[in-house]
């Protein structure tokens, strides 16, 4: 009996030791040991057996069995915390779930790239000339991508270089998939593609859907009648007496005269809405359509981030050729040559049109498929109504165009208030819910800014294309306030009045301002270039260059101009005035821009609860930059532009007398506190 008490106090003691032990201690082979078995089985009894021992002054240790670590496991001290955890971690689970879900559902829609920052359009003929032939080219574009970038332009947009005669600017292309050599080669674009997007920008390039060259395949097979290339262009039996054609109908070319021509080969007349050296292809053809939009898939493939599509409101023709009204009904019908003498409704926006243009969005959207890799589709519409041009949009479930090109800017060359605050307007209340705006000051085929309006409303027009709602597009050269050249002496078949705004890019003050190293260039360069430079301009404190850059920087980080609600306060024939807010932010924006004389402003009387002083964010004038003006009175020079910034937490667009007159595309609200936008409003 001493001996079995000695025995069990002695796996006692073990057990107590354990607790003490820093080592893993193996209770089971311990008790495997005892040589005595009836002591062994009491032992196993006492610790392991059915009876629970008495675990009251004893703590987990290291290496105990399992099944004591069960006794621990199960006490109440030990199972509520894990418990607690369990559920704790399920609950914080689904917080974090539906907080998501939250976020998700009252994030307003984010920028797209094409939103988010303004577009460059180059003319790549007169861009940069790498290879000393005096032709801008491809290689030219990708040695000047760092000075693009330090314009904060998110978009280069290319128009026409593919392989084409020089009729009309490249707009006759003799093949849709090749590289003209004046530009380079297709490797050479492939390159210039990506150095575009190791930069972190996208491209878009131009594309004319509506007509090819008379020398393109197509055509050629088409003339034979050969295949299905038989009806890809718009034929029609005609008559010729004394070697004179008699046209089927009256329709014209838009550059004047009768828009058919007689084709000796095929011994009918081809339809061409532009010169006879382009004819029009034949959308009501379904094989037409499907190599145009094999085309698309091409250049998406080669990495273009989307497309300007020109003269689309011409790619179909009424079947009927009747003759369209004459605006003069009273004009001799035999005299009638000019485009603009005629009512084009049999000729233009035909029923079908839009179908078109939006399979070439379906087109498109099938590469839009990856994140990151939206492909914009833009619409060349010169020279459609406003409410013609709004069609481009698409219709609330069906996606057009993600915006028409807005030049009605560049059409001014006169600027007053009321001018600029008609096109503004016009645009914006036009415009249907939701979509996004563009602005633009000029392009390749109007005439420059600074010979239009004058060297004094450079500033101040850059200043309203980046403080308008929307994306502002920028021709080359504007940035430095570039104007028209006169052109003579030109051996190529073009439309002089559309040269003047072409001329090289005018990087520095050497040889043919910097353009090319060749002794003869395209066409000339401007007489200022001296003065008027890239390199002269990045060195002075106060140039256009200078003030261009401030403007796309505040563009870019500035929520108020990205985001904000536009409110239109004031115009006359002298001043536009308007405001840039957005809920959340107590600060507001307020633009005022002179095109005419000087003429004092009072703001108090535009705006309620204006303060009485407002600090000057930006100045055309540069000296004013960071001071303050009185709002009572404010005395603008012509061509003089502000940018003044105040707090407020009454903002306009929620008070009843201004919500007429206030305008937003993707509404949205800043929360402070997060630091993030959102749609609860």
């Amino acid at each position: 009996m001493a001996e079995n008490k000695g025995k069990t106090d002695s796996i006692r003691m073990s057990m107590q030791g354990c607790r003490t032990n820093n080592g893993f201690v193996h209770n089971e082979d311990i008790l495997e040991k005892d040589p005595d078995p009836g002591s062994r089985l009491d032992g196993a009894v006492a610790v392991l057996g059915p009876v629970e021992p008495d675990l009251k002054d004893i703590r987990p240790y290291a290496g105990m069995p399992k099944e004591v670590l069960f006794q621990f496991s199960g006490q109440a001290r030990y199972r509520l915390p894990r418990e607690v955890l369990f559920w704790l971690t399920v609950a914080s689970v689904f917080v974090l779930i539906g907080a998501t879900i939250a976020i998700i559902a009252v994030s307003p829609k984010c920028l797209d790239w094409w939103q988010a920052g303004p577009m460059y359009q180059i003319y790549p003929r007169s861009f940069k000339d790498s290879d000393m032939d005096g032709n801008g080219d491809l290689k030219g574009i990708q040695e000047k991508l760092d000075y693009i970038t330090t314009l904060n332009i998110k978009t280069i947009w290319i128009t026409s270089f593919y392989k084409s005669s020089l009729k009309d600017f490249r707009h006759g292309v003799e093949d849709f998939r090749e590289i003209d050599p004046i530009f380079g080669t297709m490797k050479d674009f492939e390159n210039l593609v990506a150095a575009i997007h190791d930069k972190g920008l996208k491209l878009i390039i131009d594309f004319i859907p509506n007509h090819t060259s008379d020398k393109h395949a197509w055509f050629q097979l088409s003339r034979t009648r050969t295949g299905k290339y038989t009806d890809y262009y718009i034929w029609h039996d005609c008559t010729r007496e004394n070697g004179i054609t008699v046209p089927p109908n009256n329709w014209l070319s838009v550059y004047g005269n009768s828009s058919w021509h007689f084709d000796e080969v095929r011994n009918q007349c081809y339809f061409h809405q532009f010169m006879r050296e382009q004819p029009d292809l034949n959308f009501h053809n379904p094989d037409v359509q499907e190599e145009i939009k094999e085309i698309i898939q091409f250049w998406l493939t080669k990495g273009v981030d989307g497309f300007s599509f020109d003269a689309v409101k011409f790619l179909l023709e009424a079947e009927h050729l009747r003759d369209e009204a004459q605006v003069n009904k009273t004009q001799i019908p035999d005299t009638v040559t000019h485009y603009w003498e005629l009512y084009h409704d049999f000729t233009t926006t035909q029923v079908g049109m839009h179908d078109i243009v939006r399979s070439f969005r379906q087109t498109m959207d099938q590469y839009s498929r990856e994140p990151g890799r939206y492909r914009f589709m833009g619409i060349e519409a010169y020279g459609e109504s406003i409410d013609r041009t709004m069609m481009y949009y698409g219709l609330p479930f069906v996606q057009e165009a993600d915006f028409p090109f807005n030049n009605y800017l560049s059409e001014l060359n006169a600027p007053s208030g009321n001018s600029v605050f008609e096109v503004i307007t016009s645009w914006m209340e036009t415009m249907p819910e939701g979509k996004w705006p563009n602005w633009m000051i000029g392009g390749p085929d109007r005439a420059r800014l600074t010979s239009r309006l004058g060297a004094e409303y450079v500033n101040i027009m850059n200043m309203l294309v980046f403080t308008l709602p929307g994306t502002p597009i920028t021709y080359y050269g504007e940035e430095i306030g570039m104007r028209n050249i006169l052109v003579t002496n030109l051996n190529e078949s073009y439309d002089v009045d559309t040269l003047f705004s072409k001329s090289p890019m005018q990087w520095d003050n050497s040889s043919n301002a910097g353009f090319s190293e060749a002794s003869h260039t395209w066409l000339p360069t401007s007489s200022d270039y001296h003065t008027v430079n890239v390199d002269v301009q990045k060195t002075q404190p106060r140039s256009a260059l200078k003030f261009y850059q401030e403007l796309s920087l505040l563009h870019v980080n500035e929520l108020l101009l990205s985001r904000g609600w536009f409110c239109y306060l004031r115009n006359n024939s002298h001043s536009v005035v308007y405001t840039r807010e957005l809920d959340g932010i107590d600060r507001v924006f307020l633009v005022v821009l002179n095109f005419g004389e000087s003429s004092p402003l009072n703001l108090k009387e535009m705006v309620p609860n204006i303060p009485t002083r407002a600090s000057i964010r930006l100045s055309t004038s540069f000296a004013d930059k960071g001071g303050e003006v009185d709002t009572h009175d404010i005395l603008l020079d012509k061509g003089e532009g502000l940018v003044l910034e105040y707090n407020t937490k009454n903002l306009l667009h929620h008070q009843t007398a201004f919500r007429d007159r206030c305008f937003v595309s993707n509404r949205a609200c800043y929360s402070s506190t997060l630091n993030l936008l959102h749609s609860l409003c």
